[in-house]
């Protein structure tokens, strides 16, 4: 009779096994099956009936620093706003941690540091000042050394603070709108080396300012497109360069708290691009890995030739520290994104009234080390010098023949040439803020 008992007892243990392993597998499949797989850096899962992304975090991913850099891809179109198209948000040192069910993705303090040898000195700093914990996920599904963790919310999140900056500047209060907003698949890729994610996310609001009203259709619903970009750590090998106030530059700087007594706390050095002689004996060598700026192909000629020109008078510079060819000029490919962290980039950026045009980096926290150099010049810019002209060289020829419009039909070649040779070294002095 015990034996009986016995033989049920392990006949029911192991068909409740073998149930619980069916439901384990088919849980397995029915959260991967019906989803498009993105495999690279960060492994991305996209579901089409949900409009969701998972991100699919390998074991060895967990407590691995990275950088994570937001952007705005798509802007609102007004100088006195601020949220310009193609507009860089902060590059952050990250890393993802996990806590049980949750996975947390904490910005690390690269303010406060110390370079001494001594591991408990180096914690004590650490967890004197604290880090920032910017975003958190509930585990969707876990399987094969792979944790997926549901990444939408943050995706559609405000990373990029444009409920602030409306606010701001005297637009009204919006709030985000999730049932207006969603998973932008055309620019979320990945790659060896970084992780592309892209939204269109609206906010909603009362519209109480006029530029906002002058930018949008409806300036209740102000929709823009948000770009998350996770990119693995540059190797060690990359030499900085100390800062010096007559250098011309500016300055990355963070405090050393093992610095010594006598010696200043402050560690300052130069942002630039990293750049290597193929043959550091040689007086004159070609660059181990060119720093070539893409121009946005959405440049009208004549313009595009000027910025190109302009911005290839730093190769001159290159040329005279021994180095051939080291700084290159190219439009952007058609089907490259420009706010992929691969590609320094050189944006036409257009506004309803003129604005600043600036000179952005992609900088690794760490180091100071240039990792994406991304200049946006504004499109109003050429207009207006060529106006200039026009109101310094008139009145015109008094003979001039009047067209049937009524307009004069005068020669404005010079004025014309003027206003593309500014345009030329503002494209030089806007790509000179990354060197």
């Amino acid at each position: 009779m015990i034996a009986v008992v016995k033989l049920v007892s392990s006949f029911f243990f192991i068909s409740l096994l073998l149930v619980s392993t069916a439901i384990q597998a088919q849980d397995e499949k029915d959260f991967l099956e019906s989803k498009q797989l993105f495999a690279g850096y960060v492994d991305i899962l996209y579901s089409k009936s949900e409009d969701k992304v998972y991100l699919a975090l390998d074991i060895e991913q967990f407590n691995q620093q990275m950088l994570f850099q937001s952007s705005l891809p798509q802007g609102i179109g007004s100088n006195d706003i601020g949220l310009d198209r193609g507009q860089l948000g902060e590059t952050r040192l990250v890393k993802f941690q996990r806590f049980g069910n949750k996975v947390l993705l904490k910005q690390l303090n690269t303010d406060y540091r110390a370079s001494s040898a001594n591991a408990a000195e180096i914690k004590s700093i650490d967890e004197a000042f604290a880090d920032s914990v910017i975003a958190g996920f509930e585990i969707s599904h876990e399987k094969g050394g792979k944790v997926y963790i549901d990444y939408t919310p943050f995706l559609l999140s405000d990373i990029h603070g444009i409920i602030d900056t409306l606010s701001q500047t005297g637009q009204g209060a919006y709030s985000l709108d999730k049932n207006r907003s969603g998973v932008y698949l055309a620019r979320t890729k990945t790659f060896e080396r970084n992780t592309e994610l892209e939204a269109l996310v609206t906010f909603a609001g009362n519209s109480q300012g006029r530029y906002i009203r002058q930018v949008t259709p409806d300036a209740k619903s102000v929709s823009v497109h948000l770009h998350h970009s996770f990119v693995a750590l540059p190797d060690d090998d990359y030499k900085t360069r100390v800062f010096h106030p007559y250098s011309g530059f500016w300055k990355h700087s963070y405090l050393d708290y093992s610095a010594p007594i006598d010696m200043d706390m402050e560690q300052k050095f130069i942002p630039r691009h990293r750049l290597a002689k193929k043959n550091p004996d040689a007086e004159v060598s070609e660059a181990v890995e060119p720093i070539i700026y893409y121009l946005d192909p959405g440049i009208p000629e004549p313009v595009m030739t000027a910025l190109r020109e302009g911005a290839l008078w730093w190769d001159q510079a290159f040329s005279a520290a021994g180095y051939k060819n080291a700084f290159q000029v190219k439009v952007l490919p058609v089907d490259a994104d420009p706010m992929d962290v691969r590609y320094n980039v050189i944006q036409w950026v257009h506004r309803a009234t003129r604005g600043w045009s600036y000179g952005a980096s992609v900088i690794d926290p760490r180091t100071g080390e240039i990792i994406k150099g991304h200049v946006t010049l504004g499109s109003l810019r050429v207009r207006q010098d060529f106006l200039i002209a026009l109101g310094m060289t008139s009145p015109f020829d008094s003979n001039a023949d009047n067209d049937a419009a009524g307009s004069i039909d005068v020669n404005t070649e010079a004025q014309l040439a003027m206003a593309l040779d500014r345009i030329r070294q503002l494209s030089a002095h806007e790509v000179g803020q990354n060197k």
